[in-house]
């Protein structure tokens, strides 16, 4: 499809997704919407959908709330041995999480919808990584809990400050919130709607950033 100069809106507050959209090339404005992230609704057996029926709502939240142009909406799940761990509640929860996650892998799933503007309904998928998080002793997990972070993060960690590990063939992005390649492929397939004209590769970007060099990358990004 020809590329098209419709305005690009991030329907998320997460300012890690507001920075990874600019390695996309996209000028997106940013709409903060709040939703139920509910994690024992009936798709809880299927995490898959369950997370890109959530990035689903926030999507169509963001044009309810009169947001026009192109609405991307993401939303982050990990999964442990089939317990699904969202945002903790509390210190308490966070802890229990970490707990939980420390020194095994386990699988991160980011649900994301893109909803074009004359659509009647977002085009939406899910991404997967496998994750394996360090060993985990309490005073670890203070120190991460000092930075302030842990209650505003799905399985209460941020794998930029080290604390988990993902293979060269595994999207890191993803387990940060937002899954670059995969979404660079699907803007531009044109699929739904027109290519958005400013649409960069991602892939130097985060190679530079993470300081290796991704191989499932450039298997997307063409």
């Amino acid at each position: 499809m020809e590329p098209s100069q419709t305005p690009i809106v991030l329907a998320s507050a997460s300012p890690r997704r507001r920075r990874l959209i600019g390695w996309l090339g996209l000028p997106a404005d940013v709409t903060s919407v709040e939703t139920p992230e509910e994690l024992d609704s009936p798709l809880a057996a299927l995490p898959e959908q369950l997370a890109a029926s959530i990035a689903v709502e926030k999507a169509e939240a963001a044009r309810a709330e009169g947001t026009g142009g192109l609405i991307l909406a993401f939303d982050t799940i990990v999964v442990l041995d089939g317990e699904l761990l969202g945002k903790p509640t509390d210190l308490d929860d966070a802890y229990r999480m970490l707990r939980a996650l420390s020194g095994r892998t386990h699988r991160v799933l980011t649900g994301v919808a893109i909803l074009y503007p004359d659509a009647l309904a977002p085009r939406t998928f899910t991404v997967a990584t496998r994750v394996l998080m360090r060993t985990l002793s309490d005073d670890d997990i203070a120190a991460w809990a000092e930075k302030g972070e842990l209650l505003g993060c799905a399985g209460a960690y941020n794998i930029e400050h080290h604390l988990a590990s993902v293979g060269l063939d595994e999207c890191y992005q993803n387990v940060a919130g937002m899954p670059l390649c995969h979404l660079h492929a699907a803007l531009a397939s044109g699929a739904g709607g027109p290519v958005p004209d400013c649409l960069a590769s991602p892939v130097a970007a985060c190679d530079a950033a993470l300081g290796r060099r991704c191989a499932l990358g450039p298997t997307l990004v063409r």
